[in-house]
């Protein structure tokens, strides 16, 4: 089975590699670390990595992501907006994995289920929205997820085994979820997010394409 696990630097990206070599896989890891390196803020790049992996592949999972950087946190309130940040999130949480679509999507088998999953939240649901706050990347997981359903339906017409889904991981142990460790969230490591999510794709069936599912393969409303 010919897969790719992009944001394989990060802890869950790394957990998927891991995993998924532990089962007897030979993944590709791609990231900006990696030869070709892939970065999600350079379309060449992704375009190059893309071509290099050539076609008929199995499963693409993207595991990129961001949350806030150094000395910025989710906004609580609209005071709190600032374009840079909007922009950033935006670039790395939507317009980066819809390149990853753009460039990856063609290349799934086409003949036998494939899959390309991509890494949203469960925040992004506007119907799920209860609590507000996180304006940014509330957003960008929101806009990732239509785009995620747009690209299910043009999938589709290519390809009716090939599935386009959003996954929502859960809390992860990960240095960008330790401000919110002491939430009351369901904290898991890295391991185990990796070994749900793996378990999630596995029973993916077509009909579940554009969806997005949690780590206990629940679908979320949008």
């Amino acid at each position: 089975m010919k897969t790719i696990i992009i944001g394989a630097s990060g802890g869950v990206g790394a957990a998927f590699l891991a995993e998924l070599t532990q089962r007897g896989a030979k993944p590709i890891a791609l990231s900006r670390h990696t030869t070709p390196a892939l970065d999600l803020l350079d379309e060449a790049s992704i375009a190059a990595a893309a071509e290099h992996y050539g076609t008929d592949l199995d499963l693409v999972i993207d595991a990129t992501g961001f949350l806030h950087g150094p000395g910025m946190m989710p906004e609580r309130s609209w005071k709190q907006l600032n374009p840079a940040h909007l922009a950033h999130n935006f670039a790395i949480n939507a317009i980066g994995p819809a390149l990853l679509m753009k460039h990856f999507l063609p290349r799934l088998a086409r003949h036998r289920r494939s899959v390309f999953a991509t890494l949203s939240a469960r925040v992004g649901s506007i119907s799920d929205n209860n609590l507000g706050g996180w304006y940014s990347y509330r957003a960008a997981k929101s806009a990732l997820n239509q785009l995620v359903r747009t690209a299910s339906i043009e999938l589709r017409r290519q390809s009716k085994l090939s599935i386009c889904v959003a996954l929502h991981p859960g809390t992860v142990a990960t240095p960008l979820s330790d401000p919110f460790a002491k939430s009351g969230l369901e904290l898991q490591t890295p391991e185990l997010a990796a070994q749900r999510l793996l378990t999630v794709i596995d029973g993916l069936t077509p009909e579940q394409s554009g969806h997005l599912i949690d780590h206990h393969g629940v679908t979320i409303p949008y």
